[in-house]
């Protein structure tokens, strides 16, 4: 009896888009949580009322920045998160929010809800809003739902929004689509700064920025500047303009911060002026289309009936070497327009 109560006490809880609409607007943050968690659902009547939700939010969304940030793991990413977003709140009146994008959460949970533990001043900041990563059901996926979530966050009136990749790989191409300024946190003295670090994830950033500097010799800190600007020398220049920075910080003990927000400024002023920056937003609103177009064909491929009855044949006729994959890709089309 008690199970039943439940789930009708779950229903109850679904309310008119509008109702969201006035909560995000007014800045309830409680609404807000509620909202997000609607269109990371897997069931379609909350990703309907979520779309609704996005929709009204929309005119109200564009008028915050969004700051993505990524480097390896240990590298001090959430706190330098805490660091930045208490500068951003204390000293410049703003309002944050913190997303994550985490492929991985699908198969470890993520690490964003530890990552929130160590954000002691932010996380119970009523300045702040600090969001876990979404569920491994999302619809669309988590790229999707933290795209969505950024319009909620700028309709209920949070001026910058941090996106941290907590996942590695794609995560920072899904990042870099939907932010105006990506920051590339690293290490100093962790070997050959350069090992492991992906060409494309280099090319994506606007300030790389050396970590944990008061805990490393000067001349390793140094030497290290050198390395990254050397590298970023390698790349072709940006077609906006701006020249990536390499700059040095301590996010436990706030040096330097205030060094990442002149340059986030100096950045978007560039980019305001000379019209890229409204470029970029609208090629990312671009892609972002495409993309949903793509994702969805692609379910409704998946989920057709007769592919379903075809796939376990034509992938076994694959796998041994009687169809070619692109043969055999072309069948289900043929047979999925029919």
């Amino acid at each position: 009896m008690k199970h039943i109560n439940k789930i009708k006490l779950k229903k109850q809880e679904l309310k008119p888009a509008s109702y969201y609409f006035e909560g995000i607007k007014g800045g309830n943050i409680t609404i807000l949580s509620k909202a997000i968690t609607l269109l990371e659902s897997t069931k379609i009547e909350n990703h309907n009322l979520a779309e609704e939700i996005i929709e009204m939010c929309l005119p109200y969304s564009g008028n915050s920045l969004r700051i993505g940030i990524t480097g390896v793991p240990g590298v001090g990413k959430s706190t330098l998160i805490e660091s930045f977003g208490s500068y951003l709140i204390n000293e410049q009146n703003k309002k944050v929010a913190v997303l994550a994008i985490d492929p991985s959460s699908q198969k470890s949970g993520g690490s964003i809800l530890g990552d929130k533990t160590r954000m002691n001043d932010l996380s119970v900041n009523n300045n702040a809003f600090i969001r876990p990563s979404p569920s491994s059901g999302a619809l669309g996926g988590v790229a999707k739902a933290t795209r969505e979530s950024i319009i909620l966050c700028e309709a209920a009136g949070f001026d910058v929004i941090l996106i941290e990749t907590v996942g590695v790989g794609q995560s920072e191409t899904d990042v870099n689509s939907m932010v105006d300024f990506f920051l590339l946190l690293m290490l100093a003295g962790a070997g050959d700064e350069l090992q492991g670090i992906k060409r494309g994830i280099m090319e994506m950033a606007d300030v790389i920025l050396i970590n944990k500097a008061d805990n490393e010799d000067a001349t390793k800190v140094k030497l290290a500047k050198q390395n990254y600007k050397n590298a970023l020398h390698l790349f072709p220049p940006n077609s906006n303009g701006w020249i990536p920075k390499v700059e040095s910080c301590s996010a436990l003990n706030n040096i330097g911060i205030q060094k990442v927000w002149d340059i986030i400024i100096k950045h978007h002023e560039l980019t305001t002026l000379n019209g890229s920056f409204h470029k970029n937003r609208k090629d990312q609103a671009k892609f972002w289309l495409n993309e949903t177009i793509s994702d969805a064909v692609k379910s409704m491929f998946y989920q057709n009936e007769k592919i379903k009855m075809l796939l376990p044949k034509i992938e076994n006729d694959v796998i041994n070497g009687k169809i070619s994959p692109f043969k055999a890709a072309n069948l289900l089309l043929e047979e999925f327009k029919k």
